[in-house]
């Protein structure tokens, strides 16, 4: 079996650079990589209606925490398959989001820290009644939620469909995920995590050998 490895961050935190640098390192290690991206926008119903209730479709479901957090919920229950076979094939399967980010998201909107009812019931919803895998480790690319900000506005205005959802727009919340993301990091929720310093230049060769994966 692969390894099951999650790159957790802020919307703008720069999570697709990270993948993209760290699939190429692995493959030019020798070994064989599986990636994919949550919200599967485009290849999901939940996450496209994700997409649809951040851009203010569908009435006030964007306003509900836990109907949102359950369409994300649903999104990876229905990726299950795919992801248990990737670990089949492959060394890695590396993932850009997963449980932890409905954690974290969910968890700030309520004002809740990492400690609350929303997060026991995040993990008893996906891992427990959804039995999605339990990651190998984690890795949070922390930076600071302006410097994010910052990113996800310049993405917005570079990249086409990719404006700035309602989550990416406030300001507060991004604040206050950061805050649950580094108390996930700092208790192991669910499995290792590692800190990587979003505003540094990482060696992805190197990460790699001290992730020591495969």
């Amino acid at each position: 079996m692969g390894r099951l490895v999650v790159i957790e961050g802020l919307d703008g935190a720069g999570k697709r650079t990270l993948a993209e640098a760290l699939t190429k390192a692995w493959h030019d290690a020798g070994a064989s990589v599986a990636t994919l991206a949550f919200p599967r926008y485009g290849r999901s119903v939940h996450a496209d209606l994700i997409h649809e209730a951040l851009h203010r479709g569908h009435g006030d479901l964007g306003d509900s925490v836990y109907g949102m957090a359950m369409l994300y919920a649903l999104d990876r229950r229905d990726a299950v398959e795919e992801i248990e076979a990737a670990l089949k094939l492959h060394d890695v399967v590396l993932l850009d989001r997963y449980v932890a980010s409905n954690s974290a998201y969910g968890a700030a909107r309520l004002h809740q820290d990492a400690h609350g009812e929303f997060v026991r019931w995040v993990r008893e919803l996906e891992i427990d009644r959804f039995g999605l895998p339990v990651p190998t480790v984690q890795l949070l690319f922390r930076v600071a939620p302006e410097v994010a900000a910052e990113r996800a506005e310049r993405r917005a205005a570079t990249e086409e469909g990719r404006a700035k959802d309602a989550f990416e727009s406030d300001d507060e919340l991004q604040a206050r995920c950061a805050r649950v993301y580094d108390q996930l990091a700092a208790e192991a929720w669910l499995s290792p995590w590692r800190v990587l310093d979003g505003g540094t230049t990482h060696d992805a060769a190197e990460l790699v050998r001290v992730l020591d994966l495969p």
